[in-house]
């Protein structure tokens, strides 16, 4: 079965009463991949998600740490200090952020085929992950 890591922007969006189509979009294209067991995100994802869910989108912290806590029941990566090693050498060769580049190496090391993401280029593969754009017209 193929893999697809969540990237946070997507998982977000879930969150997001201002883009309600994607919003609607996001829950949708989760709960199919969860119930699917192909849908994977890393503890960097469920970091920055908490982080943006509370400060931008000014969600409570008791709601934030519940959507986590189901969140967590995806395939989690742990993001280790050889993942972080090889984020540097990603983020230097593909020129591509750091942090961009440690969520690939993540959905690498989970072997996904893809990247569900609006902060790289869509069709882009980096690291044999192919980013994806779920929320182009026509992609999905």
């Amino acid at each position: 079965m193929p893999k697809v890591f969540l990237d946070t922007n997507f998982v977000v969006y879930q969150l997001d009463k201002r883009f309600p189509a994607k919003q609607r979009l996001s829950r949708e294209m989760t709960r199919d991949l969860v119930r699917r067991g192909e849908a994977v995100i890393s503890t960097q994802v469920l970091q920055e998600f908490y982080v943006v869910a509370t400060s931008r989108l000014k969600v409570s912290p008791i709601l934030a740490k519940g959507i986590m806590s189901r969140l967590g029941n995806m395939e989690v990566v742990t993001v280790t200090a050889d993942l972080i090693g090889q984020a540097a050498d990603v983020h230097v060769q593909s020129k591509v952020s750091f942090w961009d580049a440690l969520v690939l190496v993540a959905a690498a090391s989970a072997n996904c085929e893809e990247l569900f993401s609006e902060d790289l280029n869509d069709g882009q593969t980096i690291c044999g992950v192919t980013v994806a754009n779920p929320f182009d017209k026509g992609k999905r």
